[in-house]
């Protein structure tokens, strides 16, 4: 009876059929993923052996490579890093930078959402996508290109704001040489360019959401703004806090034609208000500071930003674990 019993339940059990070791599924694989491997590896990898930069006195030597000239630069630890830390300018570029980056993520995350939600509503599909292309167009354009139209607004001489205080009586305003208006220039620039893009991914998330949940708010007599409080907003929390996340993580970043194209460089006048951590980089490039500094700077720039994101999901893990990006 007991061997009955055996046999009957070793025949239940599933048969685990024995996997080879390589398959034409697994070449396949490969061979797709190859390209982005060697991108990778490349461009993302292998240019990190320069971040010993920050931490040596880089001189090249005379009929020396590179690597070579880099392996024999003398070792001065953290040096690099106390230069650009303890320069009178660190505060400032640091204050602007984290600054600006919170101002951006409040507004990225508000006015997107409010757009998506508010195109969502246009019955009219023509309409709708004709909104959506006009917001979404300011995507495209270079820092480069939006900086001559924003110069033609703002020029000392025939710039279209000064030509209609003069019509008014005003005194013309002198943009490039006052700084207490760029906070406000800088801001509504990037918010007229980057609003598109985030309220096309949120307005993808909400074509995702069950038609159903808002049929039955109908029925039960919920308005639009109820429905978009209690349906359409808990609905898009993912894809919110995965945006906050992300841009969290760039908050010791910033955008560099946004902080040089657009003020046509930072000059003496504006620096206070304009000078941030890629711009402050690229300036040090440009003149004889040596470059572990440079590479200091950069570094320093890098690590923080990866605590910062690693410091925000830890955060968003503890509230809501499914939210977290990692």
């Amino acid at each position: 009876m007991r061997d009955k019993k055996t046999q009957k339940n070793a025949a239940l059990k599933p048969v685990r059929r024995k996997r080879s070791r390589w398959s034409q599924d697994d070449t396949e694989l490969t061979l797709l993923a190859l390209p982005t491997t060697i991108w990778y590896a490349l461009f993302s990898y292998l240019p990190m052996f320069g971040l010993i930069l920050a931490f040596k006195d880089f001189k090249i030597s005379a009929g020396k490579s590179f690597i070579t000239s880099l392996l024999q630069s003398d070792w001065v630890g953290f040096k690099n890093f106390e230069f650009f830390v303890k320069s009178n300018q660190f505060s400032v570029i640091l204050r602007n930078t984290i600054l600006y980056n919170v101002v951006f993520i409040i507004l990225g995350i508000i006015l997107p959402v409010a757009c998506a939600i508010m195109i969502d509503q246009i019955y009219s599909k023509r309409a709708s996508k004709t909104y959506q292309t006009m917001m979404f167009l300011p995507h495209f354009m270079s820092w480069v290109v939006i900086s001559y139209f924003v110069y033609a607004f703002l020029s000392p001489s025939q710039g279209l704001l000064n030509v209609i205080l003069k019509g008014l009586g005003q005194d013309p305003i002198k943009w490039y040489q006052e700084s207490k208006y760029w906070p406000f220039i800088l801001t509504f620039m990037n918010t007229w360019k980057t609003l598109g893009y985030s309220m096309v991914v949120y307005l993808a998330s909400i074509t995702g959401i069950d038609t159903s949940l808002y049929e039955a708010a109908v029925l039960d007599g919920a308005s639009k703004t109820q429905q978009a409080r209690y349906i359409t907003l808990p609905s898009l929390r993912p894809m919110i806090i995965l945006m906050f996340i992300m841009n969290v993580g760039r908050i010791f970043s910033s955008d560099f034609g946004l902080f040089y194209q657009i003020p046509r460089g930072v000059t003496n006048s504006l620096w206070k208000v304009t000078e941030t951590f890629d711009v402050y980089i690229y300036n040090m490039l440009q003149t004889n500071i040596p470059i572990g500094r440079t590479a200091a700077a950069s570094f320093f720039q890098s690590i923080a930003g990866c605590i910062t994101i690693l410091i925000a999901n830890g955060i968003v893990r503890k509230i809501d674990s499914d939210s977290a990006l990692i």
